[in-house]
């Protein structure tokens, strides 16, 4: 929706759209305290644009809890403007390009043949320095690295067909979850290896589903759906593949695919996929209108799927890079660092590339 267009809609009560409509006429300063995303929302706009739009977007986004999600973490720009502007909603046209201002939302893009194909091309640049069904074991570094003259700063023990061996480099990236990294380095530094355990993460299963398109009353014209959690849903949300990608269901089918559990819901990954697979097929039907089973259905479940970046994640990412500072060699990428999504990972897979090459050539 443009702002217009949901300050017309019934979605919400006339006082949530005044709170809306006025917000960039008032001026706020953020508390001295760190704040979560349901307190900063409900200080600005009221508890039922948190329940009804915050929520389900963090849901959607983070698999999170926005009581305990931190909003400076989650959300740096938010805070930035209200600090800045005072107010969330004239910083974020203050800071948007003159050029796009005008523009709408940027269009949705994905591959032929799914998101696998990111990886697989990744593999495929590398060729033979790539090496599979390989398990790192530990890292550890040099007291005294140098790279000026090509001795290396770290070993790596790996196992490879049952075998265990032993690398030398003079750099590492470690772009694994927190919580491997922090198994990783548990003999180089315990204490770095307790900061990156201290990263929780959402459990979260997937479930895609296909149907007859005749069996779906909804006409499925969209992205897909979010859930308030007020709802008693367990379903996060449904993504309606075969309506944003061509090439997703087979001729006169739908895919819909879904997402269940999360840090408010963590409980779900301990059931069966067949009861999981039940309860949102059941759900499916009952908010789009789907009459009998659907034709194929999968499950997948991550018992940590997703970091959250919860109150005090700042802190743990500052501690990170000290860390990563004070061990030359020593560079960390992932989700848990910069935000989760593709697109912040890609970013970050760049910076860190730069970082590394600026670090083998002048050893800083």
């Amino acid at each position: 929706m443009s702002p217009q267009a949901l300050l017309a809609s019934t979605l919400l009560n006339p006082v949530s759209r005044w709170k809306i409509a006025s917000e960039p006429f008032r001026k706020s300063q953020p508390p001295t305290e760190e704040e979560s995303v349901a307190a900063f929302v409900r200080r600005k706009f009221g508890n039922e644009i948190l329940e009804y739009l915050v929520a389900p977007f963090v849901s959607g986004v983070f698999a999170g809890d926005p009581e305990k999600l931190s909003l400076k973490a989650a959300f740096p720009t938010l805070d930035e403007w209200e600090r800045q502007y005072g107010s969330v909603l004239r910083g974020a046209v203050n800071s948007r390009p003159a050029k796009n201002k005008r523009m709408g939302a940027p269009p949705l893009c994905s591959f032929t043949h799914g998101v696998a194909a990111l990886p697989r091309a990744l593999a495929a640049s590398l060729d033979d320095a790539l090496h599979y069904e390989a398990r790192a074991v530990s890292v550890n570094f040099s007291t005294q690295p140098s790279v000026a003259d090509g001795s290396a700063a770290s070993e790596i023990r790996i196992v490879q067909n049952g075998q265990e061996q032993r690398f030398s480099a003079n750099a590492v990236i470690i772009a694994t979850p927190a919580y491997a990294a922090a198994h990783l380095l548990e003999t180089f530094s315990p204490q770095l290896a307790r900061t990156l355990s201290g990263i929780a993460y959402a459990p979260v299963a997937v479930v895609a589903c296909t149907y007859y398109r005749q069996q779906v009353g909804d006409p499925l014209e969209g992205f897909g759906f979010l859930v308030p959690r007020g709802e008693k849903v367990r379903t996060l949300g449904t993504v309606w593949n075969s309506s944003l990608f061509p090439g997703r269901a087979h001729e006169g089918g739908v895919t819909i695919t879904s997402f269940i559990g999360g840090a408010t819901d963590p409980d779900i990954i301990q059931l069966h996929e067949e009861n999981i697979a039940a309860i949102v097929a059941e759900e499916n039907a009952r908010i789009l209108g789907i009459t009998g089973p659907p034709l194929e259905i999968a499950v997948w479940k991550y018992p940590r799927a997703l970091p959250q970046y919860n109150l005090g994640h700042g802190h743990i990412v500052a501690a990170i890079r000290d860390a990563e500072r004070a061990s030359p060699g020593l560079f960390f990428a992932g989700n848990y660092l910069e935000g989760p999504a593709v697109g912040k990972c890609v970013a970050n897979g760049f910076q860190t590339a730069e970082a590394v090459r600026k670090y083998l050539q002048t050893g800083r």
